[in-house]
């Protein structure tokens, strides 16, 4: 396709894999060209635990800096599926006070871990049940959940992840795509396996690749995961929203993961490179 209008998409990224004070996460992100971050945790707080005085100094510190929020990356829906679902709801409410105060409406989710030797379909009722409270919340409180298909949860694959989005049938749970994920969970051609059965649901992009031999997680364009094939789709498609770098490619664990400065860089070099194979640019 020939591009005829510039597209342009916003460039975000998980500031703690850069570093934990915000300080640091800011200025690697200015300087690689973003203007918003993505908000996991500060001060190695995660946001979640984040006091009303850590809450009150960061948001003073991104507006002093003129760097907005994409969104907050919660870790609600990565707890085990036994759990009262309550405790999760509670979890949220502490979460959109955050979203409030950074001023996005977007909270990024997960769809329950289950315990050793539990079949995943054996949890669908539980999953459905809590993703309809946690969307109720959301709907009352003006946000919007971003589920991200994240390893070991229910909504893992595109078959799952849309019974999962449709199922709930809720405007305030749309879809985070992670390329890298879908890899890792042994989705042999993301794209083509996943992208047009989403694509409606879609309203965020999180950057990361991996490859399917080792699960090793690699920057854009290296691995498996068809990203320039998502990226060319995506920009065919019209979509003007958020491109947010989390390279994970340094260490991860399971509430997220870490790269330092450098290694974002690399990352973030890579993607623009394949935004400048298909004519988007960012700001």
């Amino acid at each position: 396709m020939t591009q005829s209008n510039a597209v342009t998409w916003t460039l975000s990224g998980f500031g703690d894999e850069i570093d934990p004070d915000p300080a640091v996460q800011v200025a690697v992100l200015k300087a690689l060209g973003a203007s918003h971050i993505e908000v996991r945790s500060a001060w190695g707080t995660n946001v979640v635990d984040l006091s009303d005085d850590q809450l009150d100094t960061l948001t003073a510190f991104l507006a002093k800096e003129g760097m907005r929020a994409s969104a907050v990356a919660s870790p609600i829906g990565k707890v085990d599926v036994s759990l009262d679902p309550e405790l999760e709801v509670d979890r949220l409410r502490r979460i959109i006070r955050v979203a409030h105060a950074l001023e996005t409406p977007n909270i990024r989710i997960f769809s329950f871990f289950r315990g050793d030797g539990v079949s995943v379909e054996s949890t669908r009722d539980d999953v459905m049940l809590r993703m309809r409270l946690l969307a109720d919340e959301a709907e009352r409180e003006g946000v919007t959940l971003l589920h991200e298909n994240e390893k070991d949860i229910y909504g893992d694959t595109p078959e799952r992840v849309l019974d999962l989005v449709e199922s709930v049938g809720s405007s305030a749970l749309r879809l985070a795509w992670d390329s890298a994920n879908f890899v890792q969970v042994g989705v042999a051609h993301p794209h083509d396996d996943g992208y047009a059965m989403l694509r409606p649901y879609l309203d965020y992009l999180q950057v990361k690749d991996a490859v399917a031999a080792t699960n090793t997680v690699v920057p854009a364009g290296e691995g498996d995961g068809q990203v320039l094939a998502t990226l060319t789709a995506l920009r065919d498609d019209g979509y003007t929203g958020f491109a947010s770098l989390e390279p994970h490619l340094d260490e991860a664990h399971a509430l997220g993961g870490f790269s330092g400065p450098t290694a974002f860089g690399q990352a973030a070099r890579a993607f623009s490179g394949l935004l400048s194979e298909i004519g988007v640019t960012t700001k």
